[in-house]
């Protein structure tokens, strides 16, 4: 299997289109949500022997959006598409920050032919190495081949390049531990009540979740390049159970975030990695002043060199940058055990999944194993 690695300074050869943006901060009402189906009209998305995925999770969205709608007077439902029609990836984020939604729900089904892939599994923004992640944001996001003037609209943005694959995750930080506990939510409900087989919460690059500003995920409700889910997904009963399904973990995450007890035990939740960080951050870097050789996590590469305060660094302690060719390198923490900075990068990992630990020596960075061969010789 190929391993794909994002490399985090491209966010840096974007930065004109981004640093005009800022994120409010996450709600403590939901009151307001987008429900989006994803593909329609020119757009079928995936294949499978007699159904489309448009026309699926059309279906699917509405159900959700009837459920909701008749259980919480409260909340306003609006759908990116109701009816079979294409709408473009970033007018599809637009709806929901225009109308200020407290969260954002893209409906899918997914496809992967030649293979006996199954089950369901809810996508958040996120940086992945993973070549499976890799691929289904990469179907996802193509549909942006279907736009006129595509390249002038998402700044020469290539959906089949990894190279494009910049830092979207920046932008959807504030909202990551939201996003991740109603993801867990959904996959929760698929498994225990709808009886699906869950694939899990992921992360990986999806334009649409990137251009968000709220709790955003993308669900892909399961195979159609499978015989039997596929005929699942194309029946009125699958159709209602998956809906149900997306129903309750939204009343669970509402119930969460509105409830003050529940509010508060949530929020500790997602916070609790960042104060460990923080915490071990601090540790990491009072064994020893200034040794001669030591251990961090790096997290970053960039063109550019990039501000100690940028928000990057502001969950850990000691950010430091390296000069390597024309590349600025940045790693977090500090400490002389090797076992204590495992133990870290296993935290930083919470925040940037392709974090890793480097070795330096004389402030330059060596070979992990001759760091390694150096303290155990």
């Amino acid at each position: 299997m190929k391993t794909y690695i994002l490399v985090f300074g491209l966010y840096f050869l974007f930065y004109p289109y981004t640093k005009g943006l800022s994120n409010p901060p996450v709600s403590d009402k939901v009151s307001i949500v987008v429900i989006d189906p994803g593909h329609g009209g020119k757009d079928p998305g995936a294949l499978g022997t007699k159904i489309k995925e448009k026309d699926v999770v059309l279906a699917i969205a509405l159900k959700v959006g009837e459920l909701i709608k008749s259980n919480f007077e409260d909340v306003k439902v609006i759908y990116t598409r109701d009816t079979d029609e294409f709408i473009p990836l970033n007018e599809r984020a637009n709806i929901a920050n225009k109308n200020k939604a407290d969260l954002f729900i893209s409906i899918h089904a997914n496809s992967l032919p030649k293979s006996k892939a199954y089950g369901t599994e809810t996508f958040v923004m996120g940086i992945s190495k993973d070549a499976g992640n890799f691929e289904v944001a990469k179907k996802e996001n193509s549909v942006i081949n279907l736009e006129e003037d595509y390249e002038t609209k998402y700044e020469g943005f290539d959906p089949n390049s990894i190279d494009s694959y910049i830092i979207f995750s920046v932008m959807q930080k504030t909202y990551q531990g939201h996003s991740i506990a109603f993801a867990q939510m959904i996959e929760n409900e698929f498994s225990a009540r709808a009886k699906r087989f869950s694939r899990g919460v992921k992360q990986d690059g999806f334009w649409v979740l990137w251009s968000t500003t709220m709790p955003s995920v993308l669900i892909e409700t399961g195979f159609l390049t499978d015989g039997n889910e596929e005929k699942f997904l194309g029946s009125e009963n699958g159709q209602d159970i998956l809906a149900s399904a997306i129903y309750r973990a939204f009343r669970q995450y509402k119930e969460s975030i509105e409830s003050k007890s529940n509010f508060s035990n949530l929020h500790k939740e997602i916070e609790q990695n960042k104060e460990i960080s923080v915490q071990i951050g601090k540790d990491l870097a009072d064994d020893q002043a200034s040794p001669e050789l030591y251990f961090k996590v790096q997290i970053l590469v960039s063109k550019n060199s990039v501000d100690k305060d940028n928000p990057y660094f502001k969950d850990f302690k000691y950010p430091e940058e390296f000069k390597s060719g024309s590349w600025y390198k940045y790693a977090v923490g500090k400490t002389t055990s090797y076992s204590e900075i495992i133990k870290y990068c296993s935290l930083v990992k919470e925040t940037y999944p392709d974090a890793f630990v480097i070795a330096v020596k004389n402030n330059e960075i060596i070979k992990l194993k001759d760091a390694l061969e150096e303290i155990n010789p």
